[in-house]
């Protein structure tokens, strides 16, 4: 099991660590982050189909073909974190080495967004205040590795449950 989850876990977090880095160096140069947040969610989805594959690897080749929702749940989480770990360091490595404005640059394209939308005043200033909130939270790194571990984790724990779902098996089946 040890293997699989190390095996998968770095696969799945290089797809995703890569693909993160690559994207918002695009962002940063081209100051256009319309559509990233959609690009960066599939590659999520696209890295995290590596716990599937794991769990499936680990329950046909390795355990007869039998795994328990637990034990599938268990090797899914670990491999999400792996990948969700490393996805965080590959940020805290592009943030303060390489893009240390970013969030100010994101938070006015925002802003700017926001005030485009045609929304109602208190609508927009709630929007600018969760901003700013962000923002704050960024001036402190436990602040940034939460907020990118909220990123990515909640949908590696959807993906993990799912792929448990599916894959369990108590029993053998027929061949």
């Amino acid at each position: 099991m040890k293997k699989n989850v190390i095996v998968f876990g770095l696969i799945s977090g290089a797809i995703v660590s890569v693909w993160m880095a690559v994207s918002v160096a695009i962002c940063d140069a081209s100051g256009n982050f319309n559509g990233n947040m959609w690009v960066g969610y599939a590659s999520m989805l696209l890295a995290f189909s590596l716990v599937f594959a794991g769990v499936k690897n680990y329950r046909d080749k390795q355990n007869n073909g039998l795994i328990s929702f637990g034990q599938a749940f268990k090797l899914g989480l670990y491999i999400t974190l792996i990948a969700s770990t490393m996805y965080v360091l590959t940020w805290l490595v592009a943030y303060y080495a390489f893009l240390p404005d970013f969030m100010d640059k994101y938070a006015a394209h925002a802003i700017s967004q926001i005030q485009k939308s045609g929304a109602t005043a208190a609508v927009i200033a709630s929007k600018i205040q969760n901003i700013n909130t962000m923002k704050a939270m960024y001036n402190n790194p436990l602040g940034v590795v939460l907020l990118t571990y909220m990123e990515i984790l909640p949908l590696g724990l959807i993906i993990t449950v799912i792929t448990a779902l599916i894959l369990k098996r108590k029993t053998s089946a027929a061949v």
